[in-house]
């Protein structure tokens, strides 16, 4: 406000001068309105420092905030969320998005506050000056609305374009880093590179669309400025010529419409990045639009240390409405047993594992711990009884200590070095690890940077180690493995299992064969259930998968 006002006293003390001092020849008042009005300018100089300064600062707090509620949210949605959703995609709207947002906040708020406020006082100070003259040149004003909404419909539609063009360029992007290995093993790299041209000329094509959209709009505002200069300088010296205006407060009219216009063409620089922020902005509240998991009751009971007996009930679940991929599963396993889920690819295994974290929850039916609903549980004091090791193993950032120690990280009892060594200690991975140059203090790079798959896979089992879970899942988790470091960990794990309930996932069957019980999925639906021995007289599928992976006859006596 103060910049403003210094703005719009300027133009007036000019006409001052010349109408007072200038004509009459007045030095002496001319210096005195001369000390006065770089004074005035000097205020604005400051202010107008101190507005920059202000916004912006606020600005990035805004920012700040928003950052922080984005990964928030993305960490409460459901896992199904990121199901439907390319990383890359999700990435690009906390960056890229985001980013045109700090534009908007950093330079574009400030110059369109400081207009608006300059607007009001240049307005004010005409009206006071002349009203004839001055309701002459607002006749300009409903053209330039009338043209403003125009652009802004088109401009909105072509930045929303840029916005969801440039996040499919980073997420296939993020895709083919990520899956260079296996495009340059299958000879795929220049299909992948003319994959990325044609979504980078989409995205060049978009932006070009829409800056030939804005690109119009300054010229536009450029005529009417030139218009209403005309009128005044029109008007203005024929109300001079009839002795009801001064030369000065014509000079100042001038000056006023070209601050008037100067506001409005500093708003069109701003309009185009206005434009892309909202179409950023419109990307980045559909994240935080979506809804987070349902909140845990705020009476749940406390699990505590769980004994173990996992419960399935007539359980049916789809990832989709509609269309379920399991159906009517139904077992219990009890506190100690060790449970093999084996199928073909795609049976419903992994998704079977998944309901009892509550990564998914069941769709009809129960998922029962001890006798009670999982549902009925708060979801951080039900994942604290679970350990889970995956066939693809993921290692943050950091120290392999740090690593190990993950599953107890921020907890009022987090591990030790002691602890997190014995825990590599039990799955024979301290070898490995006391071998590399800075030990457990060595740092990997994104994914486990250059370590074996099996090395990974080691760490994901000295990590659930740690946890000390009453449940352990195991998800494809010795597939990666070599045979010899295969049996060393069955070895470990016959030790990490005892008292312990598990859940195997498995196609190696020769891992599975003491488990307590096997069950067979088939289509999402439990098609056999026995040991090992049972399941083989049977002579149905599961001893057909036996067969078939390790070329062994079967008679309906037994496996010979």
């Amino acid at each position: 406000m103060l910049g403003a006002a210094a703005q719009a006293g300027g133009p007036w003390l000019i006409g001052r001068a010349i109408d007072r001092h200038i004509l009459p020849g007045d030095v002496a008042g001319l210096s005195r309105i001369m000390l006065v009005l770089f004074g005035v300018y000097v205020v604005g100089a400051i202010a107008s420092r101190g507005q920059v300064y202000q916004v912006g600062s606020i600005g990035q707090s805004l920012l700040a905030s928003m950052r922080a509620r984005i990964f928030d949210r993305l960490q409460h949605l459901p896992l199904g969320f990121f199901d439907r959703r390319p990383v890359g995609d999700l990435m690009s709207r906390v960056t890229n998005d985001v980013d045109t947002l700090n534009q908007l906040f950093s330079q574009g708020l400030t110059q369109l506050l400081g207009s608006l406020f300059s607007l009001i006082g240049i307005v004010v100070a005409m009206l006071f000056l002349d009203w004839n003259l001055a309701l002459a040149c607002f006749t300009i004003i409903p053209i330039m609305l009338l043209l403003t909404s125009f652009f802004a419909r088109r401009a909105r539609r072509a930045f929303r374009l840029t916005r969801e063009t440039v996040g499919d360029v980073t997420a296939g992007v993020q895709e083919d880093i990520v899956g260079v290995r296996e495009a340059q093993a299958f000879n795929r790299t220049e299909e992948n590179i003319a994959r990325f041209r044609q979504r980078n000329a989409a995205n060049r094509d978009a932006n070009v669309q829409a800056v030939a959209i804005t690109s119009a709009f300054a010229p536009t505002i450029d005529m009417l400025s030139t218009l209403a200069t005309a009128l005044v300088i029109g008007y203005g010296g024929y109300l001079v010529f009839a002795g009801s205006l001064s030369v000065g407060i014509l000079t100042a009219f001038l000056i006023y419409v070209q601050q008037f216009f100067r506001p409005i063409q500093l708003a069109s620089q701003v309009y185009t990045q206005a434009q892309a922020a909202v179409a950023g902005a419109e990307r980045i509240y559909h994240i935080l639009d979506e809804e987070p998991e349902a909140e845990d009751p705020q009476d749940a009971p406390k699990l505590g240390a769980a004994s173990g007996r996992i419960s399935f009930e007539h359980v049916t679940f789809a990832y989709d409405p509609g269309r379920p991929v399991l159906h009517d599963v139904d077992f219990r396993v009890e506190p100690g047993m060790t449970v093999a889920l084996v199928g073909p690819t795609g049976a419903g295994k992994t998704t079977i594992a998944s309901l009892i974290p509550r990564f998914y929850d069941a769709t009809e039916g129960r998922v029962l711990i001890d006798g009670r609903d999982v549902t009925k549980f708060a979801r951080k004091d039900l994942r604290a009884n679970i350990g889970i090791v995956l066939q693809e193993p993921f290692l943050f950032s950091g120290t392999i200590a740090e690593n190990i120690g993950y599953g107890r990280s921020g907890d009022p009892s987090e591990a030790t070095r002691e602890e997190v060594e014995a825990a590599a200690r039990v799955v024979n991975a301290s070898d490995f690890i006391t071998a590399l140059p800075d030990g457990y203090d060595t740092v990997l790079g994104e994914g486990g940077g250059a370590l074996s798959h099996g090395q990974r896979q080691l760490l994901s089992f000295a990590r659930a180690v740690l946890t000390d879970p009453r449940i352990l899942i195991l998800d494809e988790a010795t597939s990666n493995i070599d045979t010899r470091t295969e049996a060393i960990i069955q070895r470990a794990l016959a030790t990490l299992l005892a008292g312990r309930t598990s859940l195997v996932i498995a196609h190696r069957l020769s891992t599975i064969r003491n488990a307590d019980l096997i069950l067979v999925i088939e289509g999402g639906s439990m098609a056999e259930r026995g040991s090992h021995a049972e399941l083989i007289q049977k002579n149905g599928l599961y001893a057909d998968l036996y067969r078939r992976q390790f070329r062994e006859p079967v008679s309906s006596g037994g496996r010979s």
